[in-house]
């Protein structure tokens, strides 16, 4: 089951998974479940157009769907809200997730790579970044 991450499920789910965009701008966690376990949840921001961020999935529940799950929720959720395509921004060096969006017919927005150096402030501290990243685009 996946569902939008409730405010007293916060604490259940940052013990095992990041939750690093918690209350920081206009968005919501959509987190898959299975029972009382959260499996892995996706940040999709209300921007214009919208932005799928922040993807994790926990260790035990990899390369089992839940990645592609969590994405087309956050795409229904993105469609029922009237966007007519959505965007995730990925590392050049992350095949894996460039790899997992391509599947999920995801490709190249035209916007340049954008390189990103120095210190990000998150809800779960300070990360350092030295990261080129490019920006994918679906139409829904």
């Amino acid at each position: 089951m996946i569902r939008t991450l409730a405010d007293d499920e916060v604490d259940a789910v940052g013990r095992v998974l990041g939750l690093a965009r918690l209350h920081q701008g206009d968005g919501a966690y959509l987190v898959a479940w299975d029972g009382q376990e959260p499996m892995g949840h996706v940040h999709v921001a209300r921007s214009e157009p919208p932005e799928l961020q922040d993807l994790e999935v926990r260790e035990g529940y990899r390369r089992r769907g839940v990645a592609s799950s969590l994405i087309a929720a956050a795409e229904s959720d993105c469609a029922g809200r009237g966007a007519t395509c959505v965007r995730v921004t990925v590392s050049v060096d992350n095949d894996v997730a460039r790899a997992l969006y391509d599947a999920l017919g995801y490709a190249d927005s035209g916007l340049p790579a954008r390189r990103v150096v120095g210190t990000i402030q998150v809800r779960t501290g300070p990360i350092e970044v030295d990261d080129t990243l490019l920006t994918l685009e679906k139409p829904l």
